[in-house]
């Protein structure tokens, strides 16, 4: 009988566990891990089991909160039965990490009416922002002075975009006017591209992996059409329409589509040869007001990474865009997500089906921004009920939320290795949030009024925000 109480003991110190990547996929079969075994021990294993020439981290979840302890604590923690099997998703982690912003390292003012937008450039050097004075101003880094303030704007500038390989910067304004910059001199690439009759919602370019040099964006607009432009022909060459009602929202995907999110409460899915309508993504009971893709922070910033390299040509560039799209992307459809006027977000695979993957309810108000983390495993939702909330950017499974603010939040930002959220409020404050304690890391107050617009800079070292008291901030480590 004693050794049947030893084989028992034996057991009873180890944990049934399942490995699985954060799609779902199983990494070998379940096996038993001792009870001390942590973080560490299974960093090693997955390594071990994935052949990673190179040692990558990882960070393991269990049921969306992050394992920081051995099984054994674990299991007494949560009170988890030693006879079930646990599944322990396995996350990559950036191999950089970047220190949380904690102090306002310069106050620009220079703008006479509200911040609207603020975006740095692909390579995080430059910085631009739009305002309700009609200038779109650019920033330099170095000296954090104002480098070019570009006139010939009539009208608020409510939205500007950088082109993938950092060559372009283009801005709509409020009468639905846009305007190509060069970003090296500040000066107008030619006259205003005029089409739009009404106000200029968002602007999307087509990424670098599928076209380079950067020649082509989208525009949607409050007039209920969105445009495809080609800045080297200078004009629209194909006009997207079919919504009922104003586009809010508008992103060129990673597969060569564009999607349309609009006040008709319908998603549209456009190919962009010909701008013919591929699909209507519907489920919203009112207004989408905001769109984020999965592969969005790649395209966003093409060939560009921490590494801070420099490239000699466009089709160099197309070739590094492409392989960091196809490594962020794996084996997995893009993902799209919406929020929406019915306080509630959709998570799609548009092209899997038009039917969503899964509804995200829980905000108390409506849902003003939505965005993925740069590796795709989180969405960020920011509403008007004073909250940011976190979702499993895979499943669209709720894990926490955020709450600090006392007023609406209008604009959230991820650090470029996922692991902090930065959000901007009509409080005046903007937070920083920690992803692995779900806890807030910063409180950095400083403006003087509402704040409208936050980046943080691809590179990480530095956040900028701009919002009605006319000033441009920028924040440091």
């Amino acid at each position: 009988m004693e050794l049947e109480g030893e084989v028992q003991g034996e057991f009873s110190n180890n944990v049934m566990c399942l490995l699985t990547d954060p799609e779902g996929s199983p990494l070998g079969a379940p096996m038993f891990l001792p009870q001390n075994a942590g973080p560490k021990e299974l960093q090693q294993m997955v390594n071990k089991l994935l052949k990673n020439e190179e040692r990558l981290p990882y960070a393991f979840y269990v049921s969306d909160k992050e394992l920081v302890v051995q099984l054994g604590s674990y299991l007494q923690q949560h009170k988890v039965s030693v006879e079930k099997v646990l599944t322990i998703v396995y996350q990559p982690q950036a191999v950089f990490r970047i220190r949380p912003v904690n102090r306002c390292s310069s106050t620009i003012a220079g703008h006479t009416e509200a911040v609207l937008s603020v975006a740095f450039s692909p390579d995080g050097k430059q910085l631009a922002s739009g305002s309700g004075d009609t200038t779109v101003r650019l920033w330099d880094l170095n000296t954090q002075t104002p480098l070019f303030t570009c006139t010939g704007h009539k009208n608020w500038v409510l939205c500007i975009a950088w082109s993938p390989d950092g060559k372009h910067l283009v801005s709509g304004s409020k009468s639905g006017e846009l305007q190509c910059w060069d970003p090296q001199t500040g000066k107008a690439s030619g006259n205003p591209l005029i089409g739009h009759k009404k106000w200029i919602t968002g602007i999307s370019w087509e990424p670098v992996h599928l076209n380079s040099p950067s020649r082509r964006f989208v525009t949607s607009s409050k007039d209920g059409d969105a445009r495809i432009w080609d800045i080297t022909l200078r004009k629209c060459v194909i006009c997207l329409s079919g919504h009922t009602l104003a586009v809010t929202c508008v992103k060129w995907g990673g597969d060569g589509v564009i999607y349309t999110g609009s006040q008709d409460c319908v998603i549209k899915v456009w190919e962009t040869s010909q701008g013919k309508l591929i699909r209507e993504l519907k489920g919203h009971g009112h207004w989408v007001n905001s769109l984020a893709l999965s592969t969005e922070y790649v395209l966003r910033t093409g060939a560009f990474d921490h590494t801070r390299k420099e490239y000699s040509s466009p089709e160099e560039m197309k070739e590094v865009a492409l392989q960091r799209y196809n490594k962020m992307k794996g084996n997995a459809p893009e993902r799209l997500v919406s929020g929406s006027d019915d306080f509630t977000m959709f998570l799609w695979e548009p092209a899997v089906s038009k039917h969503p993957k899964t509804r995200m309810t829980g905000h108390q108000q409506l849902v003003n921004h939505v965005y993925f983390s740069p590796d795709g495993q989180w969405i960020a939702s920011a509403s008007f009920d004073k909250s940011v909330k976190l979702w499993n950017g895979i499943t669209g499974k709720f894990v926490a939320a955020f709450r600090g603010h006392v007023g609406p939040v209008y604009q959230i930002s991820w650090s470029a290795d996922s692991r902090l959220l930065l959000s901007g409020s009509k409080d005046s404050t903007l937070k920083v949030w920690d992803i692995r304690t779900q806890k807030l890391k910063e409180d950095l107050p400083g403006h003087a009024d509402e704040v409208f617009a936050v980046d943080w800079s691809p590179d990480g070292e530095k956040v900028a925000s701009g919002g009605r008291d006319r000033v441009l901030k920028l924040w440091m480590s």
